[in-house]
């Protein structure tokens, strides 16, 4: 099991490992195409991975209307086709945007990206679906426990800059 804003298990990699000897070649490489959504090709047969896709997308583009919006530019050029029609991704991107803090946003994506797989998860076990949205979320598990190990050396020296300040 996975939960955002812990550990991995294991790596991608490793999950790819494991996975080989389990399903066809061809799931392999929709499996690994996880790793860079936005440029790899799309095969119809993958439903599941379509409506990850165009969720994904729409939320992009979202974001995208919104900062060429602010800056007072035409967006057209910057979205991508295909994108999703729920009403829901427009609130979710600016309630993002509406964030100070810049991590947090971030993390209120992933996290609205997260349950979107998890949604798409639902009823599937141990299928080419539960794979496909497995190895997203093991991408965004692993992107956070990154974040969170860059953030500790901050975090350390901040608090012993107050530490000192209140010393003195």
């Amino acid at each position: 099991m996975l939960h955002f804003g812990r550990s991995a298990p294991f790596s991608f990699e490793r999950f790819l490992e494991m996975c080989e000897d389990l399903v066809s070649e061809t799931d392999i490489n929709v499996i690994k195409a996880a790793r860079n959504i936005t440029e790899s090709p799309y095969d119809n047969s993958y439903p599941t991975l379509g409506k990850w896709r165009a969720f994904d997308t729409a939320l992009r583009n979202e974001l995208v209307k919104i900062r060429a919006g602010r800056k007072h530019e035409d967006p057209i050029k910057y979205l991508r086709k295909d994108g999703y029609a729920e009403p829901t991704v427009s609130n979710i991107a600016m309630n993002a945007y509406k964030n100070p803090s810049i991590l947090e946003s971030e993390r209120m994506l992933d996290e609205e990206r997260w349950h979107f797989l998890e949604e798409l998860t639902s009823g599937n076990f141990f299928n080419i679906d539960f794979l496909i949205t497995y190895a997203h979320k093991l991408l965004l598990a692993a992107k956070w426990e990154r974040i969170n190990e860059a953030e500790r050396p901050r975090l350390l020296e901040e608090a012993i800059w107050h530490q000192k300040e209140s010393d003195a």
